[in-house]
């Protein structure tokens, strides 16, 4: 498999996060590949229409978009529990954790490229939003840290680390550690899993 790939992107990591959970890491081999909200890559977009990271194309040759698309097909792949639970309630509390963390990333991304803007254009009411809606997260989340981590490792707890990586990664000194000390805890614990140590975020430049 062909993974279209960038050390920069939080989303492609939770994709190599659950490559390196279900033991299908091994398989894929990445692509660095340049994308960015003003820079179409028309190469990409001759596979992918909307040009977007990651893509991944599979040893039959199908082309795959959206992470957690690819996520769930890696999940058809190996013999092992499933990161996609089926049970109802199981599932559903999974796919919710999950959820919360994409929304998480899709807001953080939106604030640090606000931030991006030059001063003057830039929307104090937009960003103190921003921030007011990532700290409302980190509270659901801090709330629900313990059954986190009473529960089976799924697509949930990679969504929501793959979150939390980001948020420290690019707003490190938002000190979120202080105020959401169960989340805290829980998170220091799931890092030390080799899917989070091996996966780690770089900004390369390009």
């Amino acid at each position: 498999m062909k993974l279209h790939w960038s050390p920069r992107s939080p989303f492609v990591r939770k994709v190599m996060m659950f490559a390196h959970e279900v033991g299908l890491a091994g398989r894929i081999e990445p692509i660095r590949t340049v994308v960015g909200m003003a820079q179409a890559n028309r190469d990409l977009m001759k596979v992918n229409p909307i040009g977007k990271i990651p893509t991944l194309i599979t040893d039959e040759g199908e082309v795959l978009f959206d992470s957690t698309v690819i996520c769930e097909y890696l999940d058809s792949l190996h013999g092992g529990p499933r990161y996609f639970p089926q049970a109802p309630r199981e599932r559903w509390r999974a796919l919710r954790w999950h959820a919360l963390g994409d929304n998480m990333l899709d807001n953080l991304i939106l604030w640090r490229n606000e931030t991006l803007r030059p001063k003057v254009q830039q929307s104090p009411d937009i960003l103190a939003a921003y921030e007011a809606k990532t700290r409302s997260s980190l509270a659901f989340l801090d709330a629900e840290a313990t059954a986190r981590g009473e529960t089976p490792i799924g697509i949930g707890h990679v969504g929501v680390a793959t979150a939390l990586g980001y948020l420290d990664f690019r707003f490190p000194g938002l000190a979120w550690r202080d105020e959401h000390p169960n989340l805290a805890g829980w998170y220091q614990t799931f890092s030390q899993r080799p899917s989070v140590r091996n996966t780690q975020l770089l900004d390369d430049g390009k």
